[in-house]
C-alpha cells in the first residue's frame, strides 16, 4: 500500500484514535488535514491533557474521556496508543463489529517506501538506534530516525524515497500486534521488563519476536549471542542471522576480542575500532556498537563506525555526565528503568558509586541487582514506591552497602551528595520506571540535573 492508498481508505470512514500521545497527535493532525472524521479517546480529560487537549478543540476533534473511554467505539478504524493493550474489551467488541484495530507504527510499516532497520530489546534500543542512524548519516545516507525514541514517522512518509533509510526503535507494546517486519531487525537483548503490563514473560518474549518473524530469506536479523533468549531466536529466523558478542568470537556478525570491536562477514574478519576509543562509557555501549556493525555490514564502509564511535558522547539520560562538584562527578542514568539496565550502568564505573534508586514497581525481581551492590555501590539512597522491595533484596545479600531512605526525590539527591567522597560518583540509575513520581523518565532525569546544577 502506498501513502495515497492509506489516505484514501479513510475517506468516508470514521476513525477513533485511542490514547492522545506523542505518536497519535500527529496522526490526528494528518487525518483532520485531509478532512476525515476523527474522534479522540483518552482516560484524561481535555483539561488534564493540557495543550494536546486544546489542540483537539482547535482541530474540531471530539474527545471521549474518563474510565469508560474505550466503551462503545463505533469507528471503522481504531488506532491504539502503544501503552494500551490490544485485547481491551472495548477493542474486542469493536473488532467483532468489523472495525480495523491498528496503530500509527503498523500503518507506517505498511506505507513506508524506504528501507527499514528496526531496533528492539529490553535495554540499549535508543542508543543502538541513534548510533545506527548517525553512522548512516556519516556515510552520506538520508536517514529518518523515529518510533519509540519519541519521533512519529507516519506523517513524514511523503518526504521519503526508496533510497532513504528509516531507523525505527520499537517497544514490546508497539510490536504486540505487528504483522509486518523490518528489512533488518536488531534485538539487543531480552530480560524481564514491563511485567506490570505484559501478562507473562512469555508474552513479552513473543512480542519481541514479531520484529523479525515475518521476514523473508532476503532480510537480516541481528541477535545478541550472549543473551540466552535472543540466541534462541535464530532458530525461527527466515533470513540471514548475524550474532554479536562481548564474550566470544562469532562466525558471522561482530564481537569484542578484548581490545577491538571486530566485524566478521561470513568468516572474513576486520578490526573496526578499539573499545577504549568508544567515547560513550560502558561495555553495554560496546555491545550496542557491535549490533550496529552487524546491521550495517554491506550498507556502509565500517570506517564510518569508527569515526562515529570516537565522537558520539551518548544520548541524554543514559549515563549522562551532569557536572563535577567538589571532586564528585554526577551522572544521570534516568533511562535505567529495570534492574538489568542499572547493573550495566554500575559496571560502567571503575569506582564504587553512591546510587540513587527506586520508583514505580514493574514487578521485576531486584535480587540480581542486589548481588551487584557489594562490588559496585558505596552507599544506596532509596526513594519511591519500590524502596522497601529494593532494601529487602539488598539486605538479604552479604556485604550490603549502607542504605539511606529519602523522603522526596530532592532529598535523595541531597543525601547522595552528603554521602559521596571526593573523587567519587553519584549515579541516578533507578532500576524502576518513573510513574510513581513523574510523567516519564525524561522528567525525572531533568529534575535530577536541575537539582545537581543548583548544588553549591
Amino acid at each position: 500500500m502506498n501513502y495515497s492508498d492509506f489516505l484514501e481508505r479513510h475517506r468516508g470512514k470514521k476513525t477513533a484514535v485511542c490514547g492522545v500521545g506523542v505518536s497519535n497527535l500527529p496522526l490526528i493532525r494528518l487525518l483532520r488535514a485531509h478532512g476525515f472524521e476523527v474522534e479522540a479517546r483518552d482516560r484524561k480529560s481535555a483539561e488534564a491533557l493540557g495543550e494536546a487537549g486544546r489542540e483537539l478543540q482547535r482541530l474540531g476533534v471530539p474527545l471521549v474521556s474518563g474510565d469508560g473511554y474505550l466503551d462503545g467505539i463505533d469507528a471503522d478504524f481504531i488506532y491504539r496508543s502503544p501503552g494500551i493493550r490490544p485485547d481491551m474489551p472495548g477493542f474486542l467488541e469493536a473488532a467483532a463489529r468489523g472495525a480495523v484495530l491498528t496503530s500509527e507504527m503498523e500503518a507506517f510499516f505498511e506505507v513506508c517506501p524506504a528501507r527499514i532497520i528496526a531496533v528492539t530489546g529490553s535495554e540499549g534500543k535508543t542508543t543502538t538506534s541513534t548510533v545506527t542512524a548517525r553512522i548512516l548519516e556519516r556515510a552520506g545516507r538520508r536517514v529518518f530516525l523515529g518510533g519509540n525514541i519519541g519521533t512519529p514517522l507516519l506523517d513524514r512518509v511523503p518526504e521519503m524515497t526508496e533510497g532513504d533509510v528509516c531507523v525505527v526503535e520499537l517497544s514490546s507494546f508497539q510490536l504486540m500486534t505487528m504483522t509486518r517486519c523490518a528489512d533488518t531487525a536488531i534485538v539487543t537483548n531480552v530480560t524481564p521488563n514491563h511485567l506490570d503490563v505484559h501478562r507473562s514473560m512469555d508474552e513479552y518474549i513473543e512480542a519481541k519476536k514479531r520484529v523479525f518473524l515475518a521476514q523473508t530469506k532476503n532480510d537480516r536479523v541481528v541477535l545478541n549471542l550472549d543473551n540466552e533468549i535472543t540466541r534462541s531466536f535464530a532458530d525461527e529466523a527466515a533470513g540471514e542471522v548475524k550474532f554479536f558478542s562481548l564474550k566470544r568470537p562469532v562466525e558471522n556478525g561482530a564481537y569484542f576480542d578484548g581490545e577491538w570491536l571486530v566485524s566478521v562477514s561470513h568468516g572474513a574478519e576486520r578490526k573496526v575500532v578499539r573499545a577504549e576509543e568508544v567515547r560513550v562509557p560502558g561495555m553495554h555501549n560496546v555491545a550496542n556498537y557491535l549490533a550496529a556493525i552487524c546491521a550495517l555490514d554491506g550498507e556502509v564502509d565500517l570506517s564510518a563506525v569508527a569515526d562515529e564511535a570516537r565522537v558520539f558522547g551518548g544520548v541524554e539520560h543514559r549515563i549522562e555526565f551532569v557536572r563535577e562538584l567538589h571532586g564528585v562527578r554526577y551522572y544521570n542514568d534516568s533511562i535505567a528503568s529495570s534492574p538489568t539496565r542499572t547493573i550495566a550502568g554500575l559496571r560502567s564505573f571503575k569506582e564504587k558509586v553512591v546510587l540513587i534508586a527506586g520508583g514505580y514497581d514493574k514487578h521485576i525481581p531486584f535480587e540480581p541487582l542486589a548481588r551487584e551492590l557489594p562490588e559496585h555501590v558505596a552507599a544506596l539512597v532509596l526513594v519511591g514506591a519500590t524502596a522497601d522491595k529494593i532494601e529487602t533484596a539488598a539486605r538479604a545479600v552479604g556485604g550490603c552497602p549502607p542504605i539511606v531512605r529519602a523522603e522526596s526525590f530532592e532529598d535523595a539527591v541531597l543525601k547522595a551528595k552528603s554521602l559521596a567522597e571526593p573523587r567519587g560518583v553519584v549515579l541516578l540509575s533507578p532500576a524502576c520506571a518513573s510513574f510513581d513520581l513523574f510523567r516519564n523518565f525524561e522528567e525525572r532525569g531533568n529534575l535530577f540535573k536541575s537539582i545537581v546544577c543548583g548544588l553549591g
